[in-house]
């Protein structure tokens, strides 16, 4: 019996746990569409209609099909679907799409209009035996639609997906499920998208019409991430029920005939707050997976030890303190999770499962029963502290001797207990930006808030005051609070919590997230994440350490290792492998966790430590060539790593590495076939700490002058230019970048163009930025052109680096160009000219119809042009090459025509012809030829078909007038 499970991740952070929905078959998808032309045209414009009346209840952008949030699996459920995102992404066409007009894009087959976007077809959403609406935010709405307009295709229904976080569509999907009797999997779950803040808008289910009992097929359901309170009773007259989901709702209790769900093998409650366990449990004897964590339970019933086919038992994050006796008949039970809870003795009955894998992390186990805590004093029952909401100019408050609960501005949140104060004292807030200067991060630190500033300095309480700092969600990391004592930052023991329901950061949505810790005095407070901490204290005894992020990393102090006690920290760094891969350019390289070790204080320790941690993934105490295995050996301060293998005693078993060290320092454990491996190293660890991020430039549509300029992780740029879309418009974001958490880089404004240099943060005429990778580094200023500019001006905005940091890697600076070495990208701004009345000329400028060519060298008129557009199609880019385009162009017109094919050919096409009117005789006959070029004969043939037939028209039209070519003087 293996009581140190080292397979089981923590679950994410506060419990939110992931639930993918179960399929029993391969997804298939066809694009194939049985419904008429004129069907299709008639049900799309009523789903059209139908959902514009609703349009404006949806909160939060619609999601693309590109931004769906993947759902991960839940611990070990059975055969989880593939997720959506590995769906094939579609271009349905018919016949009838290929006749299309100028005048109209829409086209004949059924397309769902909002909800979901136009674009998609209703072939990507539905086939024989599927339904997803799942995949766009208020998808359920389309159910009755479809209902309404094709039941019979829809009766056959095997497998339906819906979200439920729109209620309108909530209330219609429910009446039409009773219909649908061939479903055999049913997923209606909450959190499949999120709002413009990130945070997961939450399901609205509260319960099932009893009519879904007629449902006698499902065999899956999930109803995660809702708001049932109680277990529909229709569900226990599914007989066929095989997987039951309920994660992440509100369910008080079972009901007592659970029993009814005899043929339930998987079930998962997990996050609700159950505070106990029906007996009728024991009933579900074809029950292989129970998941009851993250409940409010403080026993087990004995009826539990009748589940004879049960192999997996899921009870972290309780509140149990025994088990009961019956848990060792469980002859079939495989693995037992009740790490986070209160047991303090493993019940001996567990030894007759000797295959039997138990976590008992983060029990009490072998200590006293603590005593009950004594009844308050009447001075110390707790009151309810009086409330002061604070607005942005209100920077100052007064607090008395009675105490108060203060809510700043944008989250953040002080608990002034009664008492804390003897006479009434005025004290002051302030939001900082973060100054290079005296915010310095530690390695691998992320800041996650602006400074928040407490005044008067160094005022004392009577008591401890709490002070609460909102921070962005991470995951995977530690979240504590540091403060400044005006020389260096230092941390405080900080727990975790959600703000106030009445307090969140904007109307309507979730309460903010706090990092809290209790002070006695007012200075400097931010919120960093970092790599977990774990630490204890070794004495002559010896002493074991366990990773709580990753429990197959283990250190193991010997007895006599020290005279004096010592305090260790150890911190395990997760590194990607495809990522060290393709930056060393190994494709074989294969990695372990990074281990930061230190202790103070720090001298040798007199006995080998044994270390021991997992082996790189893909690699195997029977496959390993430990030849090609190294051990390196860091040095934070001198940023080197050293090969240590053949200095150690490293031997390895089937699944961990194991070594001997005599003090402490960064280790990291490689496999790979290269020979200079610690330069490798280097390079890879360095630029690890890179973060690759992207330039924005928007200028405000109805005033072109207020422009925005951020820097932001690539991977937040697509969802950030779309929340802007409405009331920005620009050129694309700027090619990748690597930026250092907490470096300096400027912005320029060049070519005609200028900005205020008495702004603050303005250094020689650039605006000065500091990257943090996860604030919002932008600015809003307002250009002008430069002395002397008359007119329209095409300036443009740079960005720099500011001084070098000393550690940055060659190959970062390698890749820096133009005549300013620390140049990193430019983006283009165009300034309209003034009126009159010293207001922007804002109309767009009228074209002339669009001729290209002359009658006698070739001739195409504006709706020729428009005519071959129309089938250029996926070819555009091959086509604007051949013509002459620069990449940058080409980019460009992607990005602004990102979501309309259509409207990028006709950008494409239209931009090279009225360029070419500059150009002289021949242009025709350019375009023949890229189009040769780039394969399209049949366009290059219609070309000269039309210009043929140009040419004789004008030809007989110059013979009508006796002026033909022979003979004219023309």
């Amino acid at each position: 019996m293996d009581r140190g499970s080292e397979n089981d991740a923590l679950p994410d952070e506060e419990g939110e746990g992931h639930v993918a929905s179960l399929e029993d078959e391969e997804v298939e998808v066809t694009t194939a569409c049985n419904l008429s032309g004129g069907l299709a045209e008639i049900l799309a414009h009523r789903l059209w209609g139908h959902v514009n009346q609703d349009e404006e209840r949806m909160t939060g952008p619609t999601m693309s099909k590109g931004q769906t949030e993947v759902v991960e699996p839940e611990r070990d459920a059975p055969s989880v679907s593939p997720s959506l995102s590995s769906l094939p992404s579609f271009s349905y066409s018919s016949s009838r799409h290929a006749d299309f007009s100028s005048s109209s894009s829409s086209s004949s087959a059924l397309s769902l209009s909002p909800p979901l976007p136009p674009s998609v077809e209703l072939s990507a959403v539905l086939t024989d035996t599927r339904l997803i609406l799942d995949v766009y935010q208020g998808g359920a709405s389309a159910l009755p639609l479809l209902w309404e307009s094709i039941p019979g295709q829809l009766m056959g229904l095997q497998y339906l997906r819906l979200g439920s976080e729109d209620k309108a569509g909530l209330d219609g999907a429910l009446g039409v499920l009773p219909h649908l009797t061939e479903l055999r999997s049913l997923a209606f779950r909450g959190h499949c998208f999120h709002d413009s803040r990130g945070d997961p808008l939450p399901g609205l289910l509260t319960t099932l019409p009893a009519s879904v009992s007629s449902l006698s097929h499902l065999v899956h359901l999930d109803l995660s991430f809702n708001q049932l309170s109680y277990l529909p009773s229709c569900l226990l007259s599914l007989p066929m029920l095989d997987s039951l989901l309920l994660c992440h709702n509100h369910l008080l209790a079972l009901p007592p005939d659970i029993g009814k769900l005899s043929s339930l093998t998987y079930f998962s409650l997990l996050g609700n707050k159950l505070v106990s366990l029906p007996p009728g449990l024991g009933q579900l004897k074809a029950l292989h997976t129970l998941d009851v964590s993250n409940n409010l339970l403080q026993e087990l019933p004995d009826e539990i030890g009748s589940l004879e086919e049960l192999v997996k038992l899921e009870l972290s994050h309780n509140k149990l303190k025994q088990l009961p006796e019956s848990i060792g008949s469980l002859l079939s039970l495989r693995e037992l999770v009740i790490y986070s809870n209160d047991l303090r003795l493993i019940p001996h009955c567990l030894n007759k499962l000797p295959l039997l894998k138990i976590d008992v992390r983060d029990n009490p186990l072998g200590r006293p029963p603590t005593p009950p805590p004594r009844s308050p004093t009447p001075d110390q029952a707790e009151t309810k502290l009086p409330e002061m909401h604070l607005g942005f100019n209100q920077h100052s408050f007064c607090v008395s001797s009675a105490g108060c609960h203060v809510f700043l501005p944008g989250g953040a949140e002080l608990v002034f207990p009664p008492g804390c104060m003897v006479t009434t004292t005025k004290l002051e807030w302030a939001e900082k930006r973060p100054q290079r200067k005296w915010v310095q991060l530690q390695e691998h630190e992320i800041l996650l808030s602006r400074p928040l500033e407490l005044r008067p300095h160094g005022v004392t309480f009577l008591k401890p005051v709490e002070v609460r700092v909102p921070y962005h969600r991470i995951k995977k990391r530690e979240v504590v609070v540091l403060t400044f004592d005006g020389e260096s930052w230092s941390t405080l023991p900080t727990n975790l919590r959600r703000g106030s329901e009445s307090h969140s950061s904007r109307p309507g949505g979730r309460p903010a997230r706090l990092a809290c810790c209790s002070v006695n005095h007012f200075s400097w407070f931010m919120a960093v994440a970092r790599p977990v901490k774990d630490s204890c204290s070794v004495t002559p005894a010896g002493a074991l350490l366990v990773s709580s992020s990753d429990p197959g990393v283990k250190l193991h102090f010997p007895p006599d290792s020290t005279v004096e006690t010592r305090t260790i920290t150890l911190q395990v760094l997760q590194v990607s492998v495809s990522e060290v891969q393709a930056l060393c350019g190994d494709p074989q390289a294969k990695v372990s966790p990074l281990l930061c070790l230190s202790q103070t204080p720090s001298m040798h320790f007199l006995q080998p430590v044994k270390v021991q941690i997992p082996l790189p993934s893909g690699v195997t105490g029977h496959t390993v060539d430990m030849s090609c295995l190294h051990l390196l050996h860091g040095d934070p301060t001198a940023q080197t790593w050293t090969d240590i293998t053949s200095q150690v005693s490293l031997y390895v078993t089937h699944l961990y590495a194991i070594f001997y060290i005599t003090h402490f320092s960064w280790y990291w454990l490689w496999y790979t076939t290269q020979r200079c491996v610690s330069g490798v190293v280097r390079k890879v660890y360095q630029r690890l700490k890179q973060f690759k991020v992207q330039f924005l430039v928007l200028q405000r549509k109805n005033d072109p002058s207020q422009v925005l300029v951020q820097c932001l992780p690539s991977n937040k740029i697509e969802s950030r230019v779309q929340s802007l879309s409405e009331h920005y418009d620009g050129p694309q974001p700027s090619d990748l970048c690597d930026l250092l958490e907490g470096e300096q880089f400027f912005a320029g404004f060049e070519r005609g163009l200028e900005i205020n240099t008495d702004r603050p943060d303005c250094v020689g005429g650039r605006l000065c930025f500091v990257f943090y990778s996860s604030l919002k580094n932008l600015k809003e200023v307002y250009i002008c052109p430069a002395q002397g500019q008359k007119g329209p001006v095409r300036g443009q905005v740079s960005f720099y680096r500011g001084e070098i940091p000393t550690n940055l890697p060659d190959e970062v600076t390698r890749k820096r160009k133009g005549l300013d070495s620390q140049w990193l990208t430019t983006l283009p701004l165009r300034l309209p000219a003034l009126n009159s009345e010293n207001n922007f000329i804002m109309e767009e400028v009228e074209y002339p119809p669009l001729n290209l060519g002359d009658p006698e060298s070739g001739y195409l008129t504006e709706a020729n042009l428009l005519s071959i557009s129309l089938q250029i199609a996926q070819d555009w880019r091959v086509i604007g090459i051949n013509l002459g385009l620069s990449y940058q162009e080409l980019d460009r017109m992607q990005y602004k025509n990102r979501d309309n094919l259509g409207a990028l050919v006709l950008d494409m096409l239209f931009h090279w012809a009225r360029a070419q009117k500059n150009e002289g005789p021949g242009a025709v006959s350019r375009l023949v030829a890229a189009m040769i070029e780039s394969g399209r004969r049949d366009l290059a043939d219609e070309i000269e078909d039309i210009v043929n037939i140009g040419r004789r028209k004008y030809t007989e039209s110059l013979r009508r007038v006796g002026l033909d070519t022979e003979g004219s003087s023309l």
